[in-house]
């Protein structure tokens, strides 16, 4: 059963952004996702790299999860583990003693982890890739970057679309994330997300999120009359719904 959920407070706390490379010459489509957690980065990284925890928020998951295995979300995508950066112990749960001979010591690195894998759908691949960086022992900055081959995306579905099309899902996904971390008040089971998506709340979540994608939009080179347009349309989308006249 849902309860509430803080939608202004998810859709405000996340850094949406697009831009435009290369992979060995070829257009490259980047888009990520950015948010400061209120947890530690090792329980952020069980989260999202433990079977049983991405299912409690995101989806069904079997396979292999370690370096070059095979995974497969239930009715989604699947790929290949291609990086993994488990976190290293903090140095300063050691059992050693501090140097404290010098009058000025440097700040200690951040802790990091990260994995990188292919994204396999209806026969296409495209990459992704999760950073965790500490910001403090109860702070984590996750960063997840989705980046796609332009000539593997339907230049119909970017033209109707844009990156609202997979940013908006990412939102859902990170939405479904900082739930299950405590990070943004209320409740909502992966069974039951297809359903809110239709309710009042539902709808002003997937609003907010494809106009928050319409910036990131504009901000890479869009025109507002076209981010608007895509964005209009993903809400759609995901909804159901015709936008507001």
């Amino acid at each position: 059963m849902t309860t509430p959920i803080e939608v202004s407070q998810q859709l405000n706390s996340v850094t949406r952004s697009l831009r435009f490379t290369e992979l060995d010459g070829a257009p490259l489509n980047v888009q990520t996702l950015t948010q400061s957690l209120p947890t530690s980065l090792d329980e952020v990284w069980a989260a999202v790299s433990r079977a049983d925890r991405i299912a409690a928020w995101f989806l069904p998951l079997t396979g292999d999860l370690s370096l070059g295995g095979r995974y497969q979300f239930a009715g989604n995508a699947g790929g290949e583990v291609l990086e993994c950066h488990p976190p290293v112990a903090d140095s300063g749960e050691s059992g050693e003693s501090a140097d404290t001979s010098e009058t000025e010591t440097s700040a200690p690195a951040a802790r990091t982890a990260g994995y990188r894998v292919t994204w396999e759908m209806g026969g296409g691949a495209t990459w992704l890739t999760v950073r965790l960086s500490s910001q403090g022992p109860a702070q984590t900055r996750f960063e997840l970057e989705h980046a796609a081959l332009a000539a593997d995306v339907p230049a119909d579905m970017w033209e109707t679309f844009g990156p609202g099309a997979t940013g908006v899902g990412w939102d859902g996904g990170l939405l479904g994330l900082s739930l299950h971390l405590g990070a943004v008040a209320g409740s909502l089971s992966p069974a039951e997300a297809e359903a809110w998506a239709t309710t009042a709340e539902g709808q002003s979540f997937y609003r907010g999120a494809a106009d928050h994608w319409a910036v990131a939009h504009v901000a890479a080179g869009a025109s507002i009359e076209q981010a608007q347009r895509s964005a209009d349309a993903t809400f759609g989308f995901y909804t159901g719904q015709a936008p507001s006249a």
